[in-house]
């Protein structure tokens, strides 16, 4: 299943262009804090796995105001390049690739 492209914004990572998405509305869990923010990536012209990266911060709109920093472009650009390192196949079909990059994440209490 391919991300909606509504809401999801494009950008070009070594001449290929990606779409990304990241929820307006953050899950119960990332509202409290419980969970950290997480964001999709497809390659914009052709149909195959998405990658969803989970970061190490809360949602930006998490209803507890704990300090986050939203997800810039740069930093979208740069998980896609270390994904395409660790073997995601951007036109290659099947499940989506999962990147955690959620080390250090503290939930709420």
């Amino acid at each position: 299943m391919g991300l909606g492209r509504k809401g999801a914004r494009r950008i070009v990572v070594g001449g290929t262009a990606y779409r990304w998405r990241l929820r307006r509305r953050p899950t119960y869990f990332q509202a409290l804090a419980w969970t950290p923010c997480t964001f999709a990536v497809e390659q914009a012209d052709a149909r195959g796995s998405v990658l969803v990266v989970t970061t190490a911060q809360p949602h930006a709109s998490n209803w507890f105001g704990r300090e986050s920093h939203p997800v810039l472009p740069s930093d979208v650009a740069h998980t896609i390049e270390l994904a395409l390192t660790r073997g995601w196949t951007p036109t290659q079909p099947g499940s989506p690739f999962l990147l955690d990059l959620s080390e250090g994440f503290t939930p709420s209490p």
